[in-house]
This record gives C-alpha cells, sequence and structure tokens, in this order.
C-alpha cells in the first residue's frame, strides 16, 4: 500500500487510491436498480446484451474511466463478466447493446472476461442467486492497456491512480 495507508476495497484485491478515500461515484441503469434483478435480456438465457449504465459524480482531475463487472458467488470465486478501460473523462454513460470489439467507438478499451472473451458475458449462474457488481473507478489519466487485458492486468494499472469510484449490484437467477 502507499504511504497513506489508505486503499479502495476491489472485489477481493486492494487498489490503492492516490486519495486519502476515493470520493464516490453514482451508478445506476434504467435496467434494474441498485440490489434488484437483472432482466433476462441481459443474460446467457436472453439476447446477452450488456445492459446501459450511467454514471455521475466524477471529480475535477478524472483522465477515463475503468469498468469491471463480476460475480463473487461463482463456484470457481470471483467471475469476470466485463472488463472496461479508457473510457474518455467527458463519458457519462454505456448504451444497451455494446458490441464485443476491442475499442469502442465513443473511445475506451475492452478487456478479456473469464468467458475468454472481449466484451460483456451475461449472467448464467449454475444454480441459486448470484450477484452481480459493476465498479465504475474514475482514474487521473488514460491506462494505456493493449485491448483485451484481463481485470488484473486492469487492477495493477489501476494502483495508485484511482480519484474516484462507485457500484451498482444486480442479481440473477435462473428459473
Amino acid at each position: 500500500m502507499e504511504a497513506d495507508g489508505r486503499a479502495a476495497r476491489l472485489a477481493g484485491e486492494e487498489v490503492s487510491s492516490r486519495k486519502a478515500a476515493p470520493a464516490s461515484l453514482r451508478l445506476e441503469s434504467p435496467a434494474f436498480a441498485n440490489g434488484r434483478p437483472i432482466p433476462s435480456k441481459y443474460t446467457a438465457d436472453g439476447r446477452d446484451v450488456s445492459p446501459p449504465i450511467s454514471w455521475s459524480g466524477a471529480p475535477a482531475g478524472t483522465g477515463s474511466f475503468a469498468l469491471i463487472c463480476e460475480d463473487p458467488d461463482a463456484p470457481r470465486g470471483n467471475w469476470v463478466h466485463w472488463v472496461l478501460y479508457d473510457l474518455p473523462a467527458a463519458a457519462v454513460a454505456l448504451p444497451e447493446g455494446v458490441a464485443p470489439s476491442p475499442t469502442l467507438p465513443s473511445g475506451g478499451v475492452q478487456g478479456k472476461n473469464d468467458f475468454g472473451r472481449l466484451g460483456w458475458g451475461g449472467p448464467a449462474p449454475p444454480s441459486g442467486t448470484h450477484r452481480y457488481f459493476f465498479r465504475l473507478h474514475a482514474c487521473d489519466g488514460m491506462l494505456g492497456l493493449r485491448p483485451g487485458a484481463t481485470a488484473a492486468e486492469l487492477r495493477r494499472a489501476m494502483e495508485g491512480r484511482v480519484v474516484a469510484a462507485g457500484e451498482l449490484m444486480g442479481t440473477y437467477s435462473r428459473r
């Protein structure tokens, strides 16, 4: 950890932030409320398209955004569903159905999920109700990772560079 001894807790790993305590970002989706079920349209049981996400509250000095979505309830531990980074500082949303391409037309880069693919991989829990955490990080600049970086690589690149963070959690269970 850095000399200030503070860190942002991210999915079981610590990623140190530059500030004593990162500012808070507000994340929301018109598709589901925080803590509520994710519609099947966004899952492997439906069209498996990424849900729309919007955010606000980025502090001055934000140079880019990074997003990781993961399921901590997966049988093998944390399962990564989406990795995005170097989203422009002016961005305030991701639309529904982001294409699984290496880069986004509006700026940003997609990493590899635990399905082994670029882009969104929707919920497909083998049993029970699982939680899906969308964690957005405002970083002090572009991170410069190549397309296809993993969540672990992204976390390392964010160390000491997070100026704000926020979270949205949805649930899903198969019927």
